[in-house]
């Protein structure tokens, strides 16, 4: 086990049925994540929610809901608390320069995502999909933020 343990982010968004997700390249291998990332040093972990959306599909997006926080030991010990958001999308950049590892963004159906479980970078991946299609739904208000 590692500790301290990483603080992560995620954005769930749905779109006509389809969820946003970005292919990236792990270990040599090409999986799904929803866009994600690491909370960096002076920002909210609403910001960085922000921040990692864009920079991982280019795609800009506004929080709606608290999904979740989870937490989640990888398999090389690294424990990770992933606080997932609900969002709704505002605005695309198609020729936005995505983050390094990242092929690029696609959309898929829950069957078609769920169809290919050895492409998930993590079991978060559905549980979070789940849980936003179970209708869990909290406000953003849930989190604080105290300098």
């Amino acid at each position: 086990m590692s500790w301290p343990p990483h603080i992560t982010v995620a954005s769930i968004i749905c779109k006509d049925d389809k969820f946003l997700l970005v292919e990236e390249e792990k270990n040599g291998k090409l999986v799904f994540n929803q866009p994600a990332g690491h909370l960096e040093p002076g920002e909210t972990l609403e910001q960085a929610a922000i921040r990692e959306t864009q920079e991982e599909s280019g795609w800009t997006v506004k929080l709606t809901h608290v999904l979740g926080v989870y937490r989640y030991t990888a398999p090389n010990g690294t424990i990770y608390y992933r606080h997932a958001y609900i969002a709704d999308t505002v605005s695309h950049d198609p020729n936005a320069t995505l983050d390094d590892g990242i092929q690029q963004a696609v959309w898929l159906t829950y069957d078609e995502l769920k169809a290919q479980p050895d492409k998930l970078r993590s079991p978060l991946v559905l549980k979070n999909i789940d849980d936003y299609l179970a209708g869990n739904r909290y406000p953003l208000t849930l989190i604080n933020d105290h300098e």
